[in-house]
C-alpha cells in the first residue's frame, strides 16, 4: 500500500514507523527540516520537505498513485485543505485527518465532512480517543487496560500480576479446572518488558502485565479472579487543564452524582478556560508538583489521580508526588517509548499511551478485508482484531481444534446472534459469527495474507 503521512510530530512519525515496519510505501512529508532528518535518518520511508497542503508538495510525495493520505500536523486547517487537495487533484482514495478543535467536531456541523464538502474519510481526534481510553480504565478498577469489542460485547482486559494474585503460578491450562467460572482467553503476558503469546504450560508470574479477552458480562468476575475488587473511583484529580483533561473532566460530569473532579492546571488562561467551559469541576491554577498546592486539592484522600499535562517528565513526577501523599491509583501520559519499562517499577500504576491508541486507528484502514476493528498491543506486540467469519473461512464448520492458524494466531471470543462464546477446541464456528482474534506483529500479515485475499475471510 502506497500511503503519504503528512507531519512527522509523534503521531506522524510513529504511524510511519509502525506502516513502514509492513514494508508499505510510505512518504513522509513536513516543513520542519529536522524532523525530515530525523525520519529520514531512522525510518525506511521517503521524505518531503514541504507544507503538506500544497499540490506540488503533494505530487512530488506521489499522490497521483497514493492508496491512502493520513494528514496529522499540528494545524486542523492544514490537514484539511491537504485531503481536499489529494480528493480534488490526485484523487487518493482513502483520507484521514487528525481535528482537534471542538469546532469542527460538534455534531451541529457534521455535513461537513462529506464527499461534498471536505472529502474526509476519517476523522482522528487523539485528545477526545485518550479521554475515553481513561475513562474505561476508571470504569474498570485494578485494569491498566480496557478495550472494547463487538459493540462492547467483548472487552480486552490488562492487568498487572502480584505476589497476591490468585491466579500467580498456576499453568494457564488448570485455569479452566481450578476456576471453572472463569471464561477467559489470556493471548499475551508482559514479562520484565518483553511481551509473549503464552501457550498452555506457561505460568503468570508477579509482576507480569497479563491481556486477556473476556465476556463484558463476566469482566467483575474476571477482576476478583486477578486479585481486584477495589470500588470505582468517586473522587478524581486531573493534573493538565488541556484539551484531554478538559474532555476527561466532561465526561466525569455526565457519570451518576456522587462522582467528583478537580483539575490542576499551570497556565491561568488555560485554567479560566477550563472554569468556564466546566459546569462542576473545581479548577485550580498552580503546578501540579506543589506538594502544598497538592495537598489543599486532597490528592491523598483521592482514589485515582490522572496526570494529562502535554510534558511526560511532569506527568511521571506528579504522579509519584500524589501516590507518596497517599493516592491509591495514579494514571500517567507518557508519549515517549522509553520510559513506559520504567513505570510500574516506579509505582505508576496504569500507563497511557496516545500514539496507540491513533496508530490502532489508523490500522483499521489499512486492513484489507472485512475488518471492524484493530487495535495495536504493547508497542506492536501484535493486534487485536474484530472481523466477520465468511463460508468461505477454514475456521467455519470444524472445531477449532482441527483449524490449523499460523502460529502466535488465538481466537479470544466469538459473539453469534448477540451472544458471546467463549471458544474451546469443541466450538464449531458458523459463517457470520463476530470473532475477535490476536495476532503476533510477525503473523498479522500472514493472517491478512490468508484470510483477505485468498479465502476473503476479513
Amino acid at each position: 500500500m502506497k500511503v503519504i503521512v503528512c507531519g512527522a510530530g509523534q503521531v506522524g512519525f510513529n504511524i510511519a514507523r509502525y506502516l513502514a515496519n509492513e514494508h508499505n510505501d510510505v512518504t513522509v512529508i513536513d516543513q520542519r527540516p529536522e524532523l525530515i532528518r530525523k525520519v529520514s535518518d531512522t525510518l525506511d520511508v521517503r521524505c518531503v520537505l514541504g507544507h503538506a497542503s500544497h499540490p506540488p508538495v503533494l505530487e512530488q510525495a506521489g499522490a497521483a498513485d497514493a492508496d491512502m493520505i493520513i494528514a496529522v500536523t499540528a494545524a486542523d486547517e492544514v490537514n484539511m485543505v491537504a485531503c481536499q487537495v489529494a480528493h480534488s487533484l490526485f484523487n487518493v482514495p482513502t483520507k484521514i485527518a487528525r481535528v482537534r478543535s471542538q469546532s469542527y467536531l460538534d455534531p451541529l456541523w457534521a455535513n461537513l465532512f462529506t464527499r461534498d464538502h471536505l472529502p474526509i474519510d476519517v476523522i482522528i481526534s487523539p485528545e477526545i480517543e485518550v479521554a475515553e481510553a481513561i475513562m474505561r480504565r476508571l470504569q474498570v478498577p485494578g485494569a491498566i487496560e480496557v478495550i472494547p469489542l463487538a459493540g462492547d460485547k467483548v472487552r480486552l482486559i490488562g492487568v498487572r500480576c502480584t505476589e497476591d494474585t490468585p491466579l500467580v503460578n498456576t499453568p494457564l491450562r488448570q485455569l479452566t479446572v481450578l476456576f471453572p467460572d472463569l471464561n477467559i482467553v489470556i493471548i499475551g503476558i508482559v514479562r520484565q518488558g518483553r511481551a509473549m503469546v503464552p501457550s498452555a504450560e506457561d505460568q503468570m508470574l508477579p509482576g507480569d502485565e497479563v491481556m486477556f479477552v473476556v465476556d463484558t458480562q463476566h469482566v467483575g468476575r474476571a477482576m476478583m479472579a486477578f486479585g481486584h475488587e477495589e470500588p470505582e473511583a468517586r473522587r478524581i484529580v486531573i493534573f493538565g487543564g488541556g484539551n484531554i483533561g478538559q474532555f476527561l473532566a466532561q465526561k466525569v460530569e455526565a457519570l451518576p452524582s456522587g462522582v467528583t473532579a478537580k483539575i490542576i492546571e499551570l497556565s491561568r488562561e488555560r485554567a479560566e478556560e477550563a472554569a468556564k467551559t466546566l459546569e462542576h469541576t473545581v479548577v485550580l491554577n498552580g503546578d501540579a508538583l506543589d506538594s502544598d498546592l497538592l495537598e489543599e486539592a486532597c490528592v491523598g484522600s483521592a482514589e485515582t489521580v490522572v496526570a494529562v499535562t502535554n510534558d511526560d517528565e511532569t506527568n511521571i513526577l506528579a504522579a509519584l508526588l500524589a501516590k507518596r501523599l497517599g493516592c491509591r491509583r495514579v494514571m500517567a501520559l507518557v508519549n515517549k517509548s522509553h520510559y513506559s519499562t520504567l513505570m510500574s517499577q516506579l509505582g505508576i500504576d496504569v500507563v497511557i499511551s496516545p500514539r496507540a491508541i491513533t496508530v490502532s486507528n489508523v490500522l483499521h484502514h489499512v486492513r484489507r478485508g472485512r475488518i471492524h476493528a484493530v487495535h495495536s498491543l504493547h508497542e506492536g506486540f501484535g493486534e487485536l482484531m474484530e472481523a466477520d467469519a465468511l463460508e468461505t473461512s477454514p475456521l467455519v464448520g470444524k472445531p477449532l481444534r482441527e483449524v490449523k492458524l499460523p502460529q502466535g494466531v488465538l481466537v479470544g471470543a466469538v459473539v453469534r446472534d448477540g451472544k458471546v462464546i467463549n471458544p474451546r477446541g469443541t466450538t464449531v464456528m458458523q459463517a457470520n459469527d463476530r470473532v475477535v482474534m490476536f495476532a503476533a506483529s510477525d503473523a498479522v500479515k500472514k493472517v491478512e495474507k490468508m484470510f483477505a485475499v485468498r479465502l476473503e475471510y476479513f
